[in-house]
């Protein structure tokens, strides 16, 4: 039985056999050890760190965490440069931004209590956006889920077209376009790290007081995780509204085959009623 065939119009992979190839290890290549995805255990590592030391110890955390959010560009450009790209690297990249982002978000329900809600909201919406893109995308045979036309979405085409320093994107999806995804991605990061260093940092940075000023007495006592909080909100809200067209164009893709796949099925069954009744 062959590796690969096709269903239809869009070419599968057996499991059975992909699975025995990998334990088998009857394959050049090992892609468990590619540069970027060794780069990517690292992520994995320097967030259950940051994990670690989030209850207690903000410093570490917050090193930690923002190395390896950034290390998120590194493991991109190595896949380029070393022509490493897998469709292991890439999941293995959206999964660890997921589960770092939501046990942040998880220590935000605690600190504040008050906005609980809001954030069990926005890890339901990150992960079910980005599952349904990412099953969109493989039912309708796309090679990569940052490959959307502007017919689809121009909102998620924008977003996903600007891959410059992006997760194992392949080279037909790049443009030379401001990489909007990194800039988003790390503008929403940034806005919940600043969340949590407000709960530990209580020194305003002294912006200067002038009673003419609009909300002098405001910024006068702001401390520097409030100020980077209201610079980068407007980026994390920006980050959800394309959640939510993710979210919105992905169910409507998958409604479309299920309607598909209903029509077909009842065409073939019209057929056979026809055959039955010419007998």
């Amino acid at each position: 039985m062959a590796l690969r065939h096709r269903r239809g119009d869009i070419e599968v992979t057996n499991a059975s056999i992909a699975v025995d190839l990998v334990t088998k290890k009857t394959y050049e290549e090992n892609v468990f050890l590619f540069v970027p995805n060794l780069i990517g255990y690292t992520r994995v590592i320097l967030a259950a760190v940051s994990l670690h030391f989030m209850s207690y110890h903000p410093k570490y955390c917050t090193v930690a965490y923002i190395i390896s959010a950034l290390l998120d560009a590194v493991d991109g450009w190595a896949a380029r440069a070393k022509g490493q790209s897998s469709k292991f690297g890439a999941v293995l990249d959206m999964v660890t931004d997921r589960c770092a982002t939501s046990c942040l978000l998880c220590y935000l329900t605690s600190a504040y209590p008050e906005y609980a809600l809001v954030f069990q909201f926005l890890i339901a919406l990150d992960f079910s956006s980005h599952y349904m893109h990412m099953y969109s995308s493989l039912a309708t045979g796309n090679s990569s889920h940052k490959t959307v036309q502007s017919s689809v979405s121009r909102i998620l085409s924008l977003y996903y077209s600007s891959v410059s320093i992006s997760h194992h994107a392949p080279t037909c999806a790049r443009s030379h376009l401001p990489d909007f995804l990194f800039i988003i991605c790390a503008g929403n990061e940034l806005f919940f790290v600043a969340l949590y260093l407000i709960k530990w940092v209580h020194t305003p940075i002294g912006l200067g007081y002038h009673p003419s000023l609009p909300f002098a007495a405001v910024l006068a006592h702001l401390t520097w995780p409030e100020l980077v909080a209201l610079l980068s909100f407007p980026i994390c809200a920006l980050k959800n509204v394309i959640n939510v067209v993710q979210l919105w164009k992905g169910s409507k893709i998958l409604v479309s085959i299920d309607l598909l796949e209903r029509a077909e099925k009842h065409f073939e069954a019209e057929k056979k009623k026809e055959k039955l009744g010419k007998a």
